[in-house]
């Protein structure tokens, strides 16, 4: 915990990065919130690797949702909050080629527009990693709190303290089937920065659910979650990708665990859309990052949102 304490100064500084990004009084009003939040104990409950994430987007317009993005860019703007903890397979006794302890921060403006069926988004992040965020030393307080082992031994050979800015840049085609009961949604992304990479993938959706709405997408597991509301009812989800990755900071050159050069993910999720109230559930398949890595793994997703 005192680890945590003393980590809390870099923590804030990185959020004190904000203002310079988003303005107090720029003209917008808030269109939504989005929040997923994402761990193996939702999935195949084995406290490793990709273990946990949680991302706050705060979307922000000039003009009221009405269902559609604008045709220029600038005009609706995501401001981005992410936490991580990357970890070996073994907290306690990490095995010699297993990948090294991450914990990373990040805050990001993010630009989404679209042209007729087209979906863009343009934007960058800065992305902190090592102990200066404090993420290694919540884990072991809570770890602490609840009698599990320590993390101390991961902890001790985490990524150092370092700051990586980061820009992403993805386009998403819609094509609806089934006068829009159904949607095909093709996409190509790539990242410069923490882990540069191009993506290629889709997902189908089923179901009305959260249609006219503005969804996201996450940078883990590609699970969709939505910021601004759209139709009542339910939807099914399915989707992957495979991406090429040309480097990790999160995998460091020189180490032991060398990067993959291909990553797949593959996922499904279930989202309930009532008039207050927004669930979504998701699990995603993650295969493996790095060589040496066993398996893949089994992460779960989940978002709540309550409007009073």
């Amino acid at each position: 915990m005192i680890r945590f304490l003393r980590a809390l100064p870099a923590v804030a500084c990185l959020l004190l990065a904000v203002p310079s990004i988003a303005p107090a009084q720029d003209g917008r009003q808030t269109l939504g919130f989005g929040r997923l939040f994402n761990n193996d104990g939702l999935g195949d409950g084995r406290d490793r690797w990709r273990t946990g994430s949680y991302t706050v987007s705060w979307l922000r317009g000039r003009e009221p949702w009405s269902g559609a993005l604008p045709e220029s860019m600038g005009e609706v703007l995501e401001y981005r909050f992410r936490g991580e903890i990357i970890a070996p397979a073994n907290l306690a006794s990490p095995a010699p080629g297993d990948r090294r302890y991450v914990g990373a921060l990040s805050v990001g403006l993010h630009s989404h527009f679209e042209r007729g069926r087209t979906r863009f988004s343009l934007g960058g992040d800065l992305v902190a990693t090592g102990p200066m965020t404090g993420l290694g030393g919540f884990q072991e307080f809570v770890h602490d709190l609840f009698g599990m082992s320590s993390p101390a031994p991961a902890l001790a050979n985490q990524i150092p303290n370092a700051f990586h800015p980061t820009a992403t840049a993805s386009v998403t085609r819609e094509i609806g089937m089934a006068g829009g009961a159904v949607r095909l949604m093709p996409f190509v992304e790539g990242q410069v920065g923490v882990e540069t990479l191009v993506r290629a993938g889709a997902d189908l959706k089923i179901g009305r659910a959260g249609s006219g709405g503005l969804w996201l997408r996450d940078v883990v597991t590609g699970q969709q979650y939505h910021a601004a509301p759209g139709a009542q009812g339910l939807s099914l989800t399915l989707g992957g990708d495979i991406a090429h990755v040309a480097s990790s900071a999160y995998l460091p050159a020189g180490e032991p665990a060398v990067p993959e050069p291909t990553r797949t993910r593959l996922r499904a999720g279930l989202t309930w859309q009532g008039e207050r109230s927004t669930l979504f559930y998701g699990v995603t398949w993650l295969g493996k990052e790095f060589q040496g890595q066993p398996e893949g793994q089994v992460v779960g997703s989940l978002s709540l949102k309550f409007r009073f």
